[in-house]
């Protein structure tokens, strides 16, 4: 498995240099590979920071920033429920076999 680098929140700030140098360059792409190799990340996470800003400021479709952290906060929140909902249903069982055992040795 990647060991991903965490970046801070400066270097990943860098990503509107793109936007703002985007006439010295031919394309969108030649601006993301020099400047990548300025800030100290790899073109590719570059290009993923470029395409999330582009999200988050409504030029390319697909989720923005807090949408996917909302969406994370759910997806988290149903595991938990989940978890709990099975607890009690075990629970629920057990507690229902207890009395029916408790009616029988009457």
């Amino acid at each position: 498995m990647k060991k991903t680098e965490k970046f801070s929140p400066e270097v990943i700030e860098h990503a509107r240099l793109v936007f703002e140098a985007k006439d010295q360059y031919e394309s969108q792409w030649a601006a993301i590979v020099s400047i990548a190799s300025k800030i100290g990340c790899s073109t590719e996470t570059l290009r993923h920071w470029v395409r999330q800003h582009e999200r988050d400021i409504g030029q390319r479709e697909g989720p923005s920033t807090v949408e996917q952290e909302r969406i994370k906060a759910l997806e988290r929140e149903v595991r938990e429920l989940r978890k709990a909902n099975e607890i009690l249903r075990l629970a629920s069982a057990f507690f229902a076999q207890a009395e029916l055992d408790r009616r029988f040795k009457r």
